[in-house]
């Protein structure tokens, strides 16, 4: 039986990521894929990194990760939001590092509903004057 050491819920724009920690040496899966595989930009897949580089724990866990909703940017925003979750659920000490570098505030910008009346969310028709 594989037995979780730390569960974290992260969230960002419409994106939920459920993250599981356990022992290992540090693979990550999203979604059944390696994490280079799912998050095919660089950029993405350092993000989710993040919380176990400044931690020092990047070969100590095994980490699993289920997100879903939106797109890859606000998915990997998700999945960082939830391992700095977990990673704090398993050892208290690592709560100051995430705090300071920002990876346990929910990011809450979201995008702006379209209002009545318009084109878009700020986007109004086109004036006419004649």
């Amino acid at each position: 039986m594989i037995k979780n050491l730390g569960i974290g819920t992260g969230r960002r724009k419409t994106s939920v990521a459920r993250v599981f920690l356990r022992d290992g040496s540090g693979k990550v899966v999203v979604n059944g894929k390696e994490l280079v595989q799912y998050f095919v930009q660089g950029e993405h897949a350092m993000m989710v990194r993040q919380p176990l580089m400044v931690t020092a724990s990047e070969n100590k866990f095994d980490v699993l990760i289920n997100v879903e909703g939106g797109g890859p940017h606000g998915q990997a925003g998700a999945c960082r939001h939830g391992l700095a979750r977990a990673l704090c659920q398993v050892d208290q000490t690592n709560y100051s590092s995430l705090r300071a570098n920002g990876f346990l505030t929910r990011d809450s910008r979201m995008v702006e509903r379209k209002k009545y009346g318009q084109r878009g969310a700020r986007r109004r028709f086109q004036f006419s004057k004649r």
